[in-house]
């Protein structure tokens, strides 16, 4: 009787697969993604002090104690980042998610339909594409109020579209593939084609560009509560921290650097993270 040694799994088969078609570089960055979310999500619990009270003087510089100093009132500054990643990284996901869901939507039913349906569609999604969204998202924003929900809301009424532009060009491509001919002619119809056939075809080349967002839209975010119009202080926003403490970069130079090289940080590893999906992508 010959031993027969067990198959590999065929998730981590998988898994290994992919990371062959990843750089050192962006593996890097798709493990700093998880970890930014993972303090993001648990962030609160790590804190060593808490951020909204004073805990030592003020203006005191990085040491063993206090990592990142203290601000103007004697803040734990590090507390303050690590909480301020949470209002910043989880806004920008959602942005993401929200708006690769409606523009992808919108954008592969015009593709399947076709037709004066898919003219008007496109001719509203490129009205949305030429106008100068940033201008207009802070204008939104101004108009509702400052906070973090209205941030969110105007910077999706803008971020949509991209992903229906998208998404529809996947879809009229796909639509002339042979085993979505097959199908329809077979009767697949309706939410089925869409569901079944064209939208898995669409996914790839919408999540490669949604992970290659989230670096832009923290910076969206971070500009907003750096103008003054995120969440209200004491919130600890890195924008908002950045702007409050800009006048004292000379002296108490900690105070806008710090927070600033959170927010470039998270951009950077976030692009890294996307271009390690496209390549996974690119060989699937």
């Amino acid at each position: 009787m010959s031993e027969l040694s067990p198959p590999a799994p065929v998730a981590v088969a998988k898994i290994a697969g992919v990371l062959r078609r990843v750089g050192w570089l962006e593996r890097i960055g798709m493990a700093g993604v998880l970890l930014i979310t993972l303090v993001a999500i648990f962030g609160p619990l790590l804190t060593p002090f808490d951020p909204m009270l004073r805990v030592a003087d003020a203006y005191q510089a990085p040491d063993l104690v206090h990592l990142f100093g203290t601000d103007e009132i004697g803040r734990d500054l590090f507390s303050r980042v690590l909480l301020g990643i949470r209002y910043t990284w989880l806004p920008g996901l959602a942005v993401i998610a929200i708006a690769l869901v409606i523009g992808t939507a919108i954008g592969v039913f015009a593709g399947m339909m076709g037709g004066w349906i898919d003219m008007v569609i496109q001719r509203l999604v490129e009205l949305f594409l030429v106008l100068p969204s940033t201008l207009i998202a802070i204008a939104v924003i101004a108009a509702l109020g400052p906070g973090l929900v209205n941030t969110m809301i105007a910077i999706t009424i803008f971020w949509w579209p991209w992903y229906a532009r998208m998404s529809r060009d996947e879809v009229r491509r796909i639509r002339a593939r042979p085993h979505v001919e097959a199908a329809r002619i077979a009767g697949v119809k309706g939410p089925r084609l869409m569901l079944r056939y064209l939208l898995p075809g669409a996914v790839p080349t919408l999540l490669v560009a949604a992970t290659l967002d989230v670096a832009n839209i923290i910076l969206m975010l971070s500009m907003i509560s750096f103008l003054g119009l995120g969440l209200p202080a004491p919130a600890p926003e890195l924008g908002a921290m950045t702007a409050r403490s800009v006048d004292s970069l000379t002296v108490y130079w900690w105070l806008p650097i710090l927070p600033a090289v959170a927010i470039f940080l998270m951009s950077v590893l976030a692009n890294l993270a996307g271009d390690g999906v496209r390549a996974a992508m690119r060989g699937a």
